[in-house]
């Protein structure tokens, strides 16, 4: 028997190849029409068009999962995000370095959707590992 859980595992899990395929059409179906990211209500194409700054930075950018739980309608993810710093980013130039940092992740779904997101990832130590000078 598939449980609530079951399906918003298996949900999410489909979101994030999504995510790693770069693929923002898919990824906007997986959001509601009015979706609030870090409390701030946005709609699914500026939500998507937040990340291709990153993407065009980073064309290789990936989330690997470490931790997911599902509670009821709320999904927590843990993730180790891994890139190689190919394009300008915050007014650095492409370093060509390989950057790790990790980013957790709240969701809140509404009829199968999401409808709120709260993310932090480390970028102070993406900024770091591509900062001139910086070598880790």
């Amino acid at each position: 028997m598939v449980t609530q859980r079951d399906e918003h595992r298996y949900r999410y899990l489909s979101y994030l190849e999504r995510c790693n395929d770069h693929d923002f059409d898919g990824m906007a179906t997986f959001y509601t029409p009015t979706i609030k990211v870090n409390d701030i209500p946005m709609d699914p194409v500026a939500v998507t068009t937040q990340f291709s700054h990153l993407f065009a930075a980073f064309p290789d950018w990936h989330w690997e999962m470490r931790n997911l739980l599902v509670d009821g309608d709320y999904i927590a993810a843990h993730f180790t995000v891994t890139g190689t710093h190919r394009g300008a980013f915050r007014g650095i130039d492409a370093t060509g370095r390989r950057v790790i940092i990790s980013e957790l992740t709240l969701y809140h779904l509404e009829d199968g959707k999401f409808a709120e997101v709260w993310d932090h990832a480390d970028m102070d130590e993406l900024m770091r590992q591509i900062e001139p000078g910086e070598h880790r």
